[in-house]
């Protein structure tokens, strides 16, 4: 399935929305199958997935209705008719979201579209430095603004990358060193890319956005894939990571995601092992470790 992927003066000005509706409707249509849904099957389909004139008898609207809507026009169509082309896509919340934010964006100005780059306050890299867990700070792009000792020892030292090449992202698909960091790297990848489409569909006018995809597109021929499956998910609360790591072997860590308030958006990342555990005395030794490496 293709992906629009910007480039040239569009990865100045943002993602195409409309592109980015029309593929994200094309893609949920393609995963259903008339018999998913009690519709007869007839014949050979050129495509898979349902047609779009069964999608629109599925929502009980006309077939010319949503099919302006799949050729991106959704401005002006009511939360009902939303509602029911979610239900009838079989979407989950998360997905449900992405659509009413890709049909009907918020205006906004020039301005408002393209934010500039986040800081850490000081106030909170210093709740991350009291943390007794892996703890790390990211904004909606996926970059990494702070961090504590205990994420060094976990995830590697970002302290010497160049303060661009620090991003989730970037992170999970181009960088050797930080996927080994992990057991399943291929999860881990699912996940982020995920939540850089989740994202990426709340500030479709942000040019970073744009060329991190663009980037990521030309250099990993696994991102392309996913990207172009059209999934989107922010993470599961209370998810369990396994980890890798040369000196303590695999252990498992409990991620723990929770938003920042004030200003732009940013996501503190916790991450702790079960009271008991092996993992947690594979994480009480790194933090021996980290300590030590710092005198």
């Amino acid at each position: 399935m293709s992906s629009h992927v910007a480039s040239g003066d569009e990865a100045t000005s943002g993602l195409d929305r409309r592109t980015e509706l029309k593929e994200f409707l094309r893609s949920r249509r393609a995963r259903l199958q008339p018999e998913d849904v009690g519709l007869p099957s007839h014949g050979r389909r050129r495509v898979p997935g349902l047609r779009r004139e069964e999608l629109a008898q599925l929502a009980g609207v006309s077939y010319a209705y949503y099919a302006r809507l799949e050729q991106g026009y959704g401005e002006t169509m009511s939360a009902e008719i939303m509602d029911a082309i979610a239900r009838a896509l079989r979407l989950n919340e998360e997905e449900r979201e992405h659509l009413v934010r890709l049909a009907r964006p918020e205006r906004r100005s020039a301005t408002q579209a393209a934010p500039p780059q986040q800081r850490l306050r000081p106030s909170v890299q210093h709740l991350l430095d009291a943390l007794g867990v892996p703890a790390y700070v990211v904004d909606r792009r996926l970059n990494i603004l702070g961090w504590n000792r205990l994420a060094t020892a976990v995830f590697g030292d970002w302290g010497p990358l160049p303060p661009d090449e620090r991003n989730a992202a970037r992170l999970a698909f181009l960088s050797s060193e930080a996927r080994e960091r992990f057991a399943d790297p291929d999860g881990t990848a699912l996940r982020v890319a995920r939540a850089l489409r989740m994202n990426a569909g709340k500030s479709p006018g942000d040019p970073h956005f744009a060329s991190l995809i663009q980037e990521l597109s030309q250099k990993s021929e696994e991102f392309r894939q996913l990207w172009a499956r059209h999934e989107v998910s922010c993470g599961a609360v209370g998810e369990t990571v396994r980890m890798r790591h040369p000196l303590v072997g695999e252990f498992d860590l409990v991620h723990e995601p929770m938003a920042l308030p004030g200003g732009a958006p940013m996501r503190l990342a916790t991450y702790h092992a079960e009271p008991g555990s092996r993992s947690e005395e594979a994480l009480r030794m790194l933090a021996s470790w980290e300590m030590e490496s710092q005198h």
